[in-house]
């Protein structure tokens, strides 16, 4: 043999040899990254966790790529069809590698043509193996020829492991779609606002093209290219049999109609909510293991949160906020002080503290730009979006595109309105609907739970349930006249009455400040902190000062929505929940969650203040106007709250079946509506209950029925009588009217030494209370209505 002819064969029986030794090598994972055989048998690919409401609508999703699973019995014909005809004819008839595509690639080649050999198994295995690595498909001709290797390894394993359907439904729930969307049921939902298993031919066909490169047949970004590939598509059905000409044909006529509607954190029902609760699930997932030891993970296990969030309840008290919020803000740009600007004219650090916290700041700091730069910068006109009241029902249209200085932008931004809004069940403690800002696109902070303020004279309910414990009744007749507490002096209500006797009842609803200071130097403040905090469970919030009469402590809506549940629940406080499950991708329950519910009070105190709490909505009570001005009927109870400076406006009401509750004020306590008629409860927060409770109430579906009627304690022989009597002068028989100014009276603590004197000015901040005072020498400030 001549010496040529032995190196050739030396050469061809090395690279067989060195083709089988690589085989084996990537076979028996001991180089590459084939995953396990038990890995392939139960593939694991990355899967988004999702948030479902209790009617089974997905609210959103937490992941890194946002990809579902499907079943086959669950994918439409016409995409299996559709993907048999595009990607791999023969699909039914190779074993994970198709010999006639893999020979005809040189033949291709040699007249010009680019012709691609995968199948559908191929792509599956790359698809599982690039999810495993978490890298991309290589570039290098070297790396790929590794890389398709290692699939046809896979591509084998797979057809041994798995039947076509598998793989086919596989293949599906791990291909791309664009825009961040993976799986056949998420692209549907996506691009059409379906589920899979309902796409006609033509949508089918669509989504199937946009395989070839989801970026250039995107329909959303580039139609025209969409539509070519599309009816491209739509011919490989029809020369495969799985259409006839006329269906074909009927379906290239039709254009290509998008119901886009991709669930981010930004969009969708209830963005705060879902926000508040990735936390939450987040803190589950480190405590708890799956069978392996591992953690869970939010973005990779495709958890299957179940949470009571009411679909229709939530976008009711979404369009209620943004109904109202539209309306007031417009009001609140028009005081002197917000439209001249004046408010910022003594605010120079925080506005630099502000424009240090922004994301321009930083990213220009990050730049390594100077001091003198970026202050240039923040101070140059600017083409930027902003956010701007326009529509009531339609979000998208409340971006405004503008110029203007970012520095300007900052004050702009800081003068709107928030909210916090929560209804719930008050018997289950079933979480309904949550909104905790005006729009989580611009404004991120929760102000259900992650924001706590002074709660004004929505705090008053336990102050007079506390003096019902004590042997008072609804009906006894209390002094309205000047009271001192140690050195702590009240001199008149917030709106300036004072003088005369009136019911407790009376008093309630009226919400006079007198009473409520009388009532607690009888009962004593620390009785009454005690009482907070023990037992309704406010857990050390409430300072044992004579002023958490007038409403000094800072609590979250979430807080004193749990604590309300005791009226209408027959003395017993429901914790808010808001999970009932968490499952598996498998659908396996993983944990379930049940009330948590304590007895308080009695059933007849409970019920003795739902019938005193049912004056603030009749006439003369502070919140009478829900009943005529909003025309609510039927039984209902509530109060309404407003903090010093009408820098916070409450309304907590409920009604036999409902309770919720809304707060408004701005992020900063200095931006606040200055006079009190605008700035009161029962015209910031109470007309967002209304107009919730008017939809409510449309919608019969949700079987919240206004004729419903709030229970009389099995021990109670006769109802409850109330009398309003009072011979205290009629103005004070007006709207909540908050506490006024603090130079009204003294600033005091529990017995200690007055911080103010009569008649002193009181020093402006935007943080005048603190949420715990550190000792009774540092009283808070006082509050009111």
């Amino acid at each position: 043999m001549k010496r040529s002819v032995k190196i050739l064969w030396i050469t061809v029986f090395s690279g067989i040899g060195l083709f089988v030794l690589l085989l084996l090598l990537f076979n028996f994972r001991i180089i590459g990254n084939i995953p396990a055989l038990e890995d392939l048998e139960n593939p694991q690919a990355a899967l988004a966790s999702e948030v479902i409401a209790d009617d089974g609508t997905i609210l959103g999703k937490y992941y890194m790529v946002d990809r579902s699973n499907s079943d086959y019995k669950d994918i439409s014909p016409n995409v299996i069809n559709a993907l048999i005809a595009t990607e791999d004819r023969r699909f039914y008839d190779h074993s994970g590698i198709d010999a006639y595509g893999t020979a005809a690639i040189p033949f291709y080649l040699a007249i010009g043509k680019k012709r691609g050999s995968s199948t559908i198994t191929q792509q599956l295995a790359l698809n599982l193996q690039l999810d495993q690595s978490g890298k991309k498909r290589s570039s290098s001709i070297f790396a790929r020829s590794f890389q398709k290797l290692q699939e046809w390894i896979m591509a084998v394993k797979l057809e041994r492991n798995f039947t076509k359907e598998e793989i086919i439904t596989l293949y599906l729930n791990t291909v791309a779609f664009g825009d961040n969307v993976y799986g056949i049921e998420n692209g549907a939902r996506t691009f059409f606002s379906k589920d899979a298993a309902h796409l006609s031919i033509e949508e089918a066909a669509t989504l199937v093209g946009m395989l070839k490169g989801n970026t250039l047949y995107n329909p959303r970004r580039n139609p025209q290219n969409a539509m070519n590939r599309r009816n491209t598509v739509i011919e490989n059905m029809e020369d495969n049999g799985s259409i006839t000409l006329a269906q074909a044909q009927e379906a290239k006529s039709k254009p290509i109609i998008l119901h886009y509607n991709k669930i981010d954190h930004n969009n969708g029902l209830a963005p705060y909510f879902r926000e508040v609760l990735r936390d939450e699930i987040k803190d589950w997932c480190k405590k708890n293991k799956k069978n392996d030891g591992s953690d869970y993970n939010i973005y990779r296990d495709g958890l299957k949160i179940y949470t009571t969030i009411n679909t229709r309840m939530q976008l009711y008290a979404e369009e209620a906020v943004a109904q109202h919020l539209k309306t007031l803000q417009k009001s609140f740009f028009l005081q002197s002080n917000i439209k001249s600007g004046k408010v910022w004219d003594k605010r120079s650090g925080d506005l630099d503290k502000f424009m240090k916290e922004s994301d321009r700041y930083q990213s220009m700091q990050d730049d390594n730009a100077s001091d003198a730069a970026i202050k240039k910068a923040f101070s140059t006109p600017t083409k930027m979006k902003v956010f701007g009241w326009r529509s009531a029902t339609d979000p998208s249209m409340n971006e405004i595109d503008t110029v203007m200085t970012p520095m300007d932008s900052i004050r702009y931004m800081r003068e709107f309105l928030q909210t916090g809004f929560m209804a719930m069940d008050p018997e289950s403690g079933e979480v309904k609907a949550w909104v905790g800002g005006p729009d989580f696109r611009y404004f991120k902070n929760d102000h259900v739970m992650k924001t706590r303020r002074q709660v004004g004279s929505t705090f008053k309910p336990f102050l007079y349930c506390f003096a019902i414990m004590n042997g008072m009744s609804p009906n006894t007749m209390l002094p309205n006249e000047p009271i001192t507490i140690g050195n702590w002096t009240l001199n008149h209500n917030s709106e300036g009455s004072v003088g005369g006797n009136i019911t407790m009842a009376g008093a309630l609803a009226q919400s006079l400040n007198l009473v409520s200071a009388y009532l607690i130097k009888q009962l004593t403040p620390q009785a009454v902190a005690d009482f907070a905090n023990n037992k309704v469970g406010f857990g050390g919030r409430v300072p044992a000062y004579p002023s958490i009469a007038l409403g000094t402590p800072e609590l979250s809506l979430y807080e004193m929505l749990q604590a309300y549940t005791m009226f209408p629940a027959r003395g017993i406080i429901s914790k808010p929940i808001y999970i009932t499950r968490i499952e598996d991708r498998n659908g396996n329950i993983l944990e379930t969650f049940a009330p948590v519910k304590r007895e308080v009070i009695s059933e007849t105190e409970a019920y003795t203040m739902v019938k005193m709490m049912e004056g603030v909505t009749a006439p003369g009570g502070t919140g009478a106007r829900v009943r005529f001005r909003y025309n609510l009927q039927g039984e209902m109870a509530g109060k309404t709250g407003t903090t010093n400076d009408n820098t916070d406006g409450w309304f907590l009401g409920y009604t036999p079946q409902l309770l919720a509750g809304a707060w408004v004020g701005c992020e900063n306590n200095y931006l606040h509506f200055s006079t009190t008629a605008m700035g009161q409860g029962a015209n910031t927060g109470l007309p967002i209950w209304a107009y919730f409770m008017q939809k409510v109430y449309a919608d019969k579906s949700l079987k919240i029925d206004p004729k419903s009627t709030f229970s009389i304690p099995a021990g109670m022989h006769n109802d409850i009588n109330l009398n309003y009597d009072s011979n205290v002068p009629p103005d004070a028989q007006i709207d909540d009217q908050g506490n006024g100014n603090a130079a009204d009276y003294l600033d005091v603590s529990d017995y200690g030494e007055p911080t103010q004197q009569p008649g002193q000015k009181e020093k402006t901040g935007e943080n005048k209370t603190p949420a715990q005072p550190p000792a009774k020498t540092n009283p808070p400030k006082k509050d009111g209505q």
